[in-house]
């Protein structure tokens, strides 16, 4: 089957380990189920793969992607959750939780074989683009909203960084909700579709928010932790799902975290629960993700060099 894989590992040019071709069909496997790809979309946890973040080369060849919609084996249009191992379905209670392409092949492929605890029926109201959008970005966005900030109709949150699958995740999901919606980026361009998108201002990072917020949206890291921490009113608080910046910030606010009483919450990714609700809001709040591009798979190679190039707005989807 035609397949997009990670054939080497490279910390610096991660795009010269990125290959495309025909691959093993999976084989078959007890309590695990076949699902035939129809949209399947990119991830920066794609590009940290070929890096070598996640993925040893004892794993190589290592089929890429975590996102999917597709038919099941009796024809049933479905979504993947790629959290395999959270509950011990399809995989036995004691191994450890893993996302496709860390430890079992992805689906950037004609065909992906997940337990089938891990398949969920698709709405019909969503197309298959739109769901391959959702199990990891929009479900990572998703946890941290409503999960672990905790927000309700009518709060505030300021969402770092505009123009990544989570962060614009977040400003749709928080709008729809009712929240009032703060973003940030430092390009214009980005600010701008961030406010298109429902966000009441977008500005450059580091720059005074006309107040304080509930809670901070963070994805990148050092480079905003600073402002995240000083824009947060007093028992607000800060959830963080990664650091594309760097996870060192020069500054921890210490002083201000604990006299503000902030609260500091991980988030990764989120539960089978989480997706299903997520699923559901979309389909009955009317909310779709925003989509940069749509390519055929055996285009992938395009899709990875805009998201290495950070020139996306949304989600890059493959089709098969």
């Amino acid at each position: 089957m035609f397949a997009v894989y990670a054939r080497s590992i490279d910390a610096k040019q991660p795009l010269d380990g990125l290959a495309l071709g025909e691959r093993p069909e999976p084989g078959k496997r007890e309590g695990w189920v076949d699902v035939t790809v129809r949209a399947a979309s990119l991830n920066h946890h794609d590009l940290w793969s070929l890096r070598g973040v996640g993925l040893g080369q004892e794993s190589l060849p290592m089929t890429l992607g975590c996102d999917a919609a597709g038919l099941d084996e009796d024809g049933n249009e479905v979504v993947v959750h790629s959290v395999i191992g959270q509950t011990g379905h399809g995989v036995g209670p004691k191994e450890r939780r893993s996302l496709l392409t860390e430890k079992y092949q992805g689906t950037l492929a004609e065909k992906v074989s997940v337990p089938a605890w891990n398949v969920l029926p698709k709405p019909a109201e969503l197309s298959f683009e739109e769901a391959a959008c959702l199990p990891t970005a929009w479900l990572t966005a998703y946890r941290m909203l409503f999960t672990n900030a905790g927000v309700r109709p009518g709060d505030s949150v300021l969402v770092q960084g505009a123009g990544g699958g989570v962060v614009t995740a977040a400003i749709v999901l928080a709008r729809a909700a009712g929240l009032r919606v703060y973003a940030t980026s430092r390009d214009a361009g980005k600010r701008e579709r961030a406010v298109e998108l429902g966000a009441l201002a977008a500005v450059e990072p580091g720059a005074r928010l006309p107040e304080r917020v509930d809670a901070v949206i963070e994805t990148v890291g050092a480079a905003t932790w600073s402002h995240s921490v000083k824009s947060l009113r007093p028992g607000g608080t800060l959830v963080i799902s990664g650091a594309t910046s760097g996870p060192n910030p020069p500054a921890a606010e210490l002083n201000r975290i604990f006299f503000l009483e902030l609260r500091v919450v991980g988030s990764t990714m989120g539960t089978k629960e989480e997706l299903q609700g997520l699923l559901d809001f979309c389909a009955t709040a009317g909310v779709r993700p925003v989509i940069d591009t749509v390519l055929p798979m055996d285009r992938a190679r395009e899709g990875f060099e805009q998201l290495e190039r950070g020139e996306v707005f949304g989600k890059i989807v493959l089709t098969a």
